[in-house]
């Protein structure tokens, strides 16, 4: 069986303008996401902000099965073009999980219809992850929680609509909670939102936070599901008498 082809986004400003970020991801946040996704058996590309057409042409969609999308401070700067062509290829059967701070991106609002707006606080908190849904595929091989030692918080309510599935629920030091992982069904493909990975802490090298966008690729991966069909339907399947 052919490897799943996942494309790794990163706006990667951050790394380009703050020095403690670039201490903690001197190649970047999409170096590191990625270079797991390969160890777990995944092809991978990466592309960014910078790069022509944001690394997200056309060709780049078309030989992607699970796009993972990281943004922060240029939310803004993403074209609309690129958005509807992510848009679009997401209703045609490509997975995409939406990392962390990715819940303000242009494609990620578009998807859900709301503001996605939450509470945050930046304060070198702990986070634990709890899982609530313990047969789905996004949390196999975790135990039923596991702790990141340093994190933002993101507090409710968060502002998106009723996940079809919700499979984590955080807790932080200072007593907030959050839906950290949430999943979602639109057209022929299939949303992950993970919380976790504010860019100045090391969360994307701990091996739990890799295994889950991990399985949260293998989740969104396309299902084979024909092509949908919409429109005016001339023949009726049965005779109509």
């Amino acid at each position: 069986m052919a490897a799943l082809r996942v494309t790794v986004w990163n706006e990667g400003q951050h790394e380009k303008t703050n020095l403690t970020v670039q201490k903690v991801y001197p190649d970047g946040m999409h170096t590191v996401i990625a270079n797991a996704l390969r160890e777990q058996g995944l092809e991978v590309r990466t592309a960014t902000l910078d790069d022509t057409e944001h690394g997200l042409t056309q060709e780049v969609l078309d030989a992607t099965d699970v796009l993972t999308w990281w943004g922060h401070m240029a939310h803004d700067k993403v074209s609309d073009a690129v958005v509807e062509r992510v848009y679009q290829r997401v209703l045609n059967g490509m997975g995409l999980v939406v990392l962390h701070s990715g819940h303000f991106s242009k494609i990620f609002k578009k998807l859900m219809g709301t503001s996605c707006d939450l509470k945050w606080r930046e304060a070198n908190e702990r986070e634990r992850i709890w899982v609530v849904e313990p047969g789905h595929p996004i949390v196999q091989g975790l135990g039923d929680h596991f702790d990141i030692p340093h994190e933002e918080m993101y507090g409710e309510h968060f502002d998106i609509p009723a996940p079809d599935t919700l499979v984590f629920v955080s807790w932080f030091q200072g007593g907030e909670v959050f839906r950290s992982g949430a999943c979602y069904h639109r057209g022929r493909g299939k949303v992950f939102y993970f919380r976790p990975g504010h860019e100045t802490y090391p969360t994307y090298y701990q091996k739990e936070v890799q295994l889950v966008i991990g399985n949260g690729v293998r989740w969104a991966a396309p299902s084979g599901l024909a092509e949908l069909s919409y429109g005016h339907r001339p023949n009726p399947l049965e005779p109509i008498t």
